[in-house]
């Protein structure tokens, strides 16, 4: 489905985090920080930036912001800028052990565990002893 550039600045302007101090002027030597809450998504291609007041979309093109026109398709530019839905994480399942391997891991006698020699074979190893420090 195209999306208008208008459809996307409305679509995005509340799923942008907003941020203080995002915007900087530079007059003479000097640059300060212009106290203006913006919400702002970006990436390679595109930048959407919004003031309480407007918001716009732009195009970066070759270190240069082109603002989209009203009725321009900007069905790219909401696929790359749209954040995902967070979602859970998912509860990972019980690991599965062979009988046979659980059986063997049990038989490891107390004071032991399993290393493996110079050659790759497994063997049993002392387990280390620590003094209270």
């Amino acid at each position: 489905m195209k999306k208008t550039v208008q459809n996307v600045k409305n679509s995005l302007k509340f799923k942008a985090q907003e941020k203080e101090g995002v915007l900087s002027v530079k007059v003479g030597v000097k640059k300060y920080s212009v106290p203006v809450k913006a919400r702002m998504l970006s990436s390679s291609s595109y930048l959407f930036l919004s003031f309480p007041a407007s918001s716009e979309l732009y195009e970066i093109d070759s270190k240069q912001l082109n603002a989209l026109d009203k009725e321009d398709d900007a069905t790219e530019a909401f696929d790359v800028l749209n954040p995902g839905k967070r979602r859970t994480r998912r509860r990972s399942s019980a690991v599965s052990m062979p009988s046979e391997l659980a059986e063997a891991l049990r038989n490891i006698p107390p004071g032991y565990k399993l290393g493996y020699g110079t050659d790759g074979s497994p063997k049993l190893v002392r387990t280390r002893k620590r003094g209270k420090a």
